[in-house]
C-alpha cells in the first residue's frame, strides 16, 4: 500500500518549503524524465531524491524515460550509423537492439539505482512488460513524402494493470518507451508520447515533462517570454508554429488534458527541485496546460498571446472501462496514431 502521510504541512528536506495540504484526488503523477537533467550527476541524484520526496509526501509517480544521446553514443561506439528523419530516429533492426539494450539494460538501472538509494521503492520496466503499451509503425513525411524510419511506434493501446499493481504496493515505477506491436515486432517510442499515453491509460491527475528549456515560448526566437498558463485549445492553436523539439511535448500534453489528466506541466529540468516546486510547493515554474472550466477561462486569456487559426484536430484515445484502471485504446476509438 503506499505509505501513509499523517501531517502532509511539513518542511520539505529538500526544499525547505511547506508541502500544502491539498493533492490530487488519486495522487498519480506521471514524470517524463529527459534532457541535461539526465546527464548531470547533480541533477540525477537530485531528481532521484525529488521523486522519493513526492512518495512521501502521499503522491504516486511513475517516471517515464528517454535516452537519445546514450543511445546515440552506443550506436556511434558500435559503428552503426545514426540518421534522423522528421526529428525521429531512423531504427533498423540492429539499432533496436542498441535501443532496447541502452533504454532498459543502462538508462532504466541507473535512474532505479539512484531512488533505490532512499529505499526499495524503484521497480523498471518496459512497455513490453505485461503489454502495457501496444504500439504500431510509424511513417514520417518528408518534403510531402512518405519516409520509411524503421521500427518507430506510436502507441495505440496502453494497459495499466501492472503500473497499478505496483503503485498500490508503494513502488515508483520506471518505465523504458519501448512497446511491442500486434505483429510481433518491438518498436522505439518517443518518451513524450510514452509519457502521455500513460497518463491517460492510469487516469493520472498530473503530467510532468522535464526538458531543457524554461517552458513554451511566447513568440521564439523573437521572445524569450514563457507562456505561464494555457488553455487546451490555445495551445492547439499554436501547434503548427511550435519547434520540433518541443512539438511532442506540447502534442503529449495537449492529448494528456483532453483525455482525462488534471493539468500537464512543461518544466525546466536544468532547476534543481523545479518538480517539486510544481507539485508539492504550488509554485508551478514553465508552462501549465489545462482544461478551461468556468471561471479559469479569463486567467488562460491573461496568460496567452492572441493565436493563429488552429491547424489539424487532435483526437484523444478513447478509455475503456473505468477511468484509470481501464484500457487507453486508440483502434476502438477510431483514432490516429498517438504522435
Amino acid at each position: 500500500m503506499s505509505p501513509a502521510v499523517t501531517d502532509r504541512s511539513r518542511v520539505s528536506p529538500y526544499t525547505g518549503t511547506l508541502t500544502p495540504p491539498e493533492l490530487p484526488d488519486s495522487g498519480i503523477v506521471v514524470v517524463k524524465y529527459g534532457g541535461h537533467a539526465m546527464v548531470d550527476t547533480g541533477l540525477r541524484q537530485a531528481f532521484a531524491r525529488d521523486v522519493v520526496e513526492l512518495r512521501a509526501a502521499g503522491l504516486r509517480p511513475v517516471v517515464v524515460h528517454g535516452g537519445g544521446p546514450q543511445i546515440s553514443g552506443m550506436l556511434g561506439r558500435l559503428g552503426l550509423e545514426t540518421r534522423f528523419e522528421a526529428g525521429l530516429r531512423v531504427t533498423t533492426p540492429a539499432a533496436m537492439d542498441v535501443v532496447r539494450m541502452v533504454l532498459s539494460g543502462q538508462v532504466q538501472r541507473e535512474i532505479v539505482g539512484h531512488i533505490n538509494a532512499h529505499g526499495p521503492f524503484a521497480v523498471g520496466l518496459t512497455g513490453e512488460d505485461a503489454r502495457s503499451m501496444t504500439a504500431v509503425r510509424r511513417r514520417a513525411v518528408v518534403d510531402g513524402r512518405e519516409v520509411d524510419i524503421g521500427l518507430v511506434g506510436d502507441v495505440v493501446d496502453v494497459d495499466p494493470g501492472l503500473l497499478h499493481a505496483l503503485l498500490a504496493q508503494g513502488h515508483i515505477p520506471v518505465v523504458s518507451p519501448v512497446a511491442r506491436g500486434d505483429d510481433g515486432k518491438v518498436y522505439n517510442v518517443n518518451a513524450d508520447t510514452a509519457a502521455s499515453a500513460l497518463a491517460m491509460g492510469l487516469g493520472a491527475d498530473r503530467l510532468v515533462m522535464l526538458t531543457d528549456v524554461e517552458g513554451l515560448y511566447a513568440d521564439w526566437p523573437r521572445s524569450n517570454e514563457v507562456i505561464g498558463r494555457l488553455s487546451a485549445d490555445s495551445l492547439e492553436a499554436l501547434l503548427p508554429d511550435l519547434e520540433s523539439g518541443m512539438l511532442p511535448k506540447m502534442e503529449g500534453c495537449l492529448r494528456a488534458v483532453r483525455g482525462g489528466v488534471g493539468r500537464a506541466h512543461v518544466l525546466d529540468g536544468r532547476v534543481p527541485h523545479a518538480l517539486l516546486r510544481c507539485l508539492l510547493d504550488g509554485d508551478a515554474p514553465g508552462t501549465t496546460v489545462f482544461p478551461v472550466c468556468g471561471e479559469e477561462r479569463e486567467a488562460v486569456v491573461a496568460h496567452t498571446r492572441p493565436l493563429p487559426s488552429p491547424h489539424r484536430p487532435l483526437t484523444v484515445p478513447k478509455v475503456i472501462g473505468q477511468p484509470g484502471s481501464g484500457r487507453v485504446d486508440r483502434r476502438a476509438a477510431g483514432a490516429g496514431p498517438v504522435g
